[in-house]
């Protein structure tokens, strides 16, 4: 498969430019996904309190440097809400491997942090060797969920809108604003 980057997020050649991000609360795209399907069926590693009622999902590419810009832009409010980090690999095979890695590894947050440091320096990422079968099996999955809401492009952060309980959809990176917004946090940190 061809990929190219698109402006705010890394993107599927074939599929056509939107001109940027896309935020939605009840769009075509998004109108299968649920917080409680992502929460059911998504493998991943959350950052932020466990218990924290303002919960949000992010479908990441461990190759895609828009989602190492939304990793760094989320790193103010990990006090304030729980993300969970779902990778899947779209982009090459290296994608696969080092989301594997980063989910069996002892401490992911820091695995992350040490991984997009490389990649958003321009060193490719964290090197890691072939996924083990149930690792590799985790990704896929995830990656075929993301197909299955016929998501474009990632990062895509999924959130329950505090007004109307409905999940709110962005596709590409998003501010830190827009991230605290999205997950209904005032007064968001810069």
């Amino acid at each position: 498969m061809l990929l190219a980057l698109a402006a705010v997020g890394c993107k599927d050649a074939a599929t056509p430019a939107s001109g940027g991000g896309t935020t939605s609360a009840a769009s075509s795209t998004a109108a299968a996904v649920t917080i409680d399907d992502l929460a059911a069926k998504a493998r991943g590693f959350s950052v932020g309190p466990a218990m924290s009622a303002r919960v949000g999902y992010v479908f990441f590419d461990a190759q895609c440097p828009h989602c190492g810009t939304l990793w760094d832009a989320a790193k103010p409010l990990r006090t304030q809400a729980r993300l969970v980090w779902i990778p899947v690999g779209l982009l090459n095979p290296n994608s696969t491997n080092q989301g594997a890695a980063i989910l069996a590894a002892p401490d992911p947050v820091a695995a992350m942090d040490q991984h997009e440091a490389l990649l958003l320096g321009g060193k490719g990422g964290m090197s890691a060797p072939e996924a083990p079968p149930p690792r590799k099996a985790e990704i896929v999955a995830n990656t075929s969920l993301m197909d299955n809401y016929r998501f474009q492009s990632v990062p895509v952060v999924i959130a329950r809108d505090p007004n109307t309980g409905s999940a709110v959809v962005a596709e590409g990176a998003v501010s830190t604003q827009r991230l605290a917004q999205m997950l209904g946090i005032p007064d968001a940190p810069r």
